[in-house]
């Protein structure tokens, strides 16, 4: 009990009262709760919802920069260690706060001088009196970064930022794609930066706090701030050195042959990988906005077309694994097969008489493989060539791929189309498939998924590697180990002796297509697409490679100019990865290749003295900042 004494104002005397203890009690755990809802609130303030506030209190850009993950990169391997192709370079970006501004008229009249932007729309920016943050400009450079920091206007800010960069210029530039704006989306556009977008982005953070019926936020509401997490990072199977090599070749004879455009492919038999995939013209991904549209496109992976005769080795490999020939089969060629009113004849048009489905190969003949086909049988031929991939699409990792156009393969009673698709006419196949239906020869029979992603290198540092796949058995070791004796003799002692290397065993098909009219019906007058597919060595493959010219101008025939090409590219290769020649050959021989190949035996250094200056240009450049 608590006494307390009072007057009476009347009477004057001093009365006592009495009060009970516990109000004392109740007054104080009122302030005492009040005092703790105090205490917790500032601890959550400090120290529950330190980062979110930390983040708020550095500005809306800062907060801008926690939700927005940092790309993933994209590398090729190279002997020295992955090399980068697409990777984020720093800059800075310029932003404005209106709020801060007294006078933003002014502000924005010196902005447009400095920075080279439009007054009007400046002025309507800075003109939003609440405003937090607006951006200025994206990429400033380094005469724009020095100009700001001395004029320290009012309310105008730099942050960092980064933007994709392609350090190789156009290598890889159709495989990698490039990333930019499609409407109002921001991402990867065509290849690599197109199909992994989304690894590649990464996860947004996220933002949220409550707000009142006004639109403000709530100190007291809810609130949460998540980080974001960063793309992966992509290992590419393609070798730095081969596909820059592949590219160079490839520009050399496109414009030696005066050809319309041209691609080539060089693969791993024994896992599938892509070592190179080029297409020319070509485009730079740093200034995509300068290229034409056309040469965005992937021709390696889009572009269906009639092969022509690259096509045969493909009937024979069939009637060979059937059981039905083998290489010393023999028929008489009388130049021409008459089918429902048409006849087919030899490219050359002549008869050669008795022939071995060998020599078939060697000089190319369509009454050979017709005569194959015939005893193959239509079901059979249609099944081995689905079996060899095409029809369907490869798998392989890039956008746009083609699955070719087999439908004259539907009707087995329509003679007349299986004779021309025996010999590569009225069936259209992509590149990739003749690459990879080549590798399944060149590997002993097995089909395997192109491969163009070696790792994928996880933002928590987990790194996945890619292991190479198996599509299906095509045909046996045997029939395969006698086809590429069959191609061996091709380059030997046929269409393809340019596309031979002195020292090594090579084997390979040419392939003369007529191109199909999109104004009539029938073929162009005077245009042909040529093709050579082939591997070396023989004995135990290392490479794959496909080579096709579009409409080469100043030869007629794929033996005087994709076959050269694959034979300058098959040299390189062999040279490059130390393969020691198995064959015999002479200085002659040697003399004889360079005079018909345009060689350069000396870029390898070059690459790496241009690669040994960009690493001294790197380490300065961090040195400076």
């Amino acid at each position: 009990m608590a006494n307390i004494v009072s007057k009476d104002s009347r009477s004057g005397k001093c009365k006592i009262k009495k009060y009970s203890d516990s109000r004392i009690y109740i007054l104080f755990l009122l302030i005492s709760i009040f005092a703790f809802s105090i205490i917790f609130r500032l601890y959550n303030l400090q120290i529950l919802s330190r980062d979110y506030y930390t983040a708020l209190a550095q500005g809306q850009h800062s907060i801008f920069s926690n939700l927005i993950p940092e790309r993933g990169e994209i590398f090729l391997r190279d002997k020295d260690g992955d090399y980068p192709v697409a990777v984020n370079k720093s800059t800075k970006l310029a932003f404005a706060v209106p709020r801060e501004m007294d006078d933003p008229k002014n502000v924005a009249e010196v902005l447009s001088r400095t920075l080279g932007l439009d007054e009007t729309e400046l002025r309507e920016k800075l003109g939003k009196a609440d405003d937090m943050y607006e951006v200025l400009k994206h990429r400033l450079s380094d005469e724009e970064i020095v100009n700001l920091n001395n004029l320290k206007l009012e309310g105008v800010h730099l942050s960092d930022e980064s933007f994709r960069y392609y350090p190789g210029g156009e290598l890889s530039a159709q495989v990698l794609g490039f990333v930019g704006w499609r409407g109002e989306t921001f991402g990867g556009r065509y290849g690599i930066e197109n199909y992994f977008d989304k690894e590649l982005i990464g996860q947004e953070g996220k933002l949220f706090q409550n707000k009142d019926n006004s639109g403000r936020w709530i100190p007291t509401g809810k609130k949460e701030l998540t980080h974001a997490q960063n793309g992966d990072d992509l290992v590419l199977t393609i070798d730095r050195i081969i596909q820059y090599q592949t590219e160079k070749i490839l520009k050399s004879a496109v414009q030696k042959f005066q050809a319309d455009r041209g691609t080539i492919i060089v693969m791993d038999p024994p896992t599938g990988k892509i070592l190179a995939l080029a297409s020319y013209p070509s485009f730079d991904p740093n200034n995509y906005k300068d290229a034409e549209l056309e040469n965005f496109r992937n021709i390696a992976v889009s572009d269906a077309y009639e092969s022509g005769s690259v096509f045969k080795t493909f009937t024979l490999a069939s009637a060979i694994d059937d059981g039905k020939i083998s290489p010393q089969t023999s028929y008489i060629d009388t130049g021409a097969v008459k089918e429902a009113g048409y006849t087919m004849r030899n490219s050359d048009l002549k008869a050669y008489g008795k022939q071995t489905m060998t020599q078939v190969l060697e000089n190319s003949l369509n009454t050979g493989v017709i005569h194959a086909e015939k005893l193959l049988g239509n079901a059979n031929f249609a099944d081995y060539i689905k079996r060899f991939g095409f029809g369907e699409t490869t798998g392989i990792e890039l956008p746009g791929e083609s699955a070719g156009n087999i439908a004259n393969l539907k009707n087995k009673k329509a003679d007349i189309n299986f004779f021309t698709i025996s010999f590569g006419q009225g069936i259209t196949v992509t590149p990739i498939q003749l690459a990879n239906a080549y590798n399944a020869i060149a590997n002993g029979g097995t089909l395997m998924k192109p491969q163009i992603v070696d790792k994928i290198i996880h933002s928590d540092g987990r790194v996945e590697e890619i292991a190479p796949q198996e599509i299906r058995k095509v045909i046996s070791q045997s029939t395969a180990n006698q086809v590429s004796q069959m191609l061996e003799s091709v380059v030997i002692n046929g269409h393809g002796k340019r596309a031979g290397v002195p020292g090594y065993k090579v084997g390979g098909k040419t392939g003369t297509a007529q191109v199909a009219s999109t104004e009539k019906k029938g073929y162009e007058d005077g245009k042909n697409i040529g093709s050579f597919a082939g591997f070396a060595p023989i004995d135990n493959p290392q490479f794959t490679i496909i080579v096709r010219m579009d409409d080469p101008k100043t030869v007629e025939w794929a033996e005087s100019s994709a076959a050269p090409t694959f034979g300058e590219l098959m040299k390189f290769l062999l040279d490059y990865k130390n393969i020691k020649p198995t064959e015999e050959f002479t200085d002659a021989d040697l003399n004889a290749f360079r005079q018909t190949h345009t060689l350069n035996e000396y870029f390898i250094d070059n690459i790496r003295d241009k690669k040994e200056q960009e690493e001294k240009e790197n380490d300065k450049e961090k040195k400076d900042e």
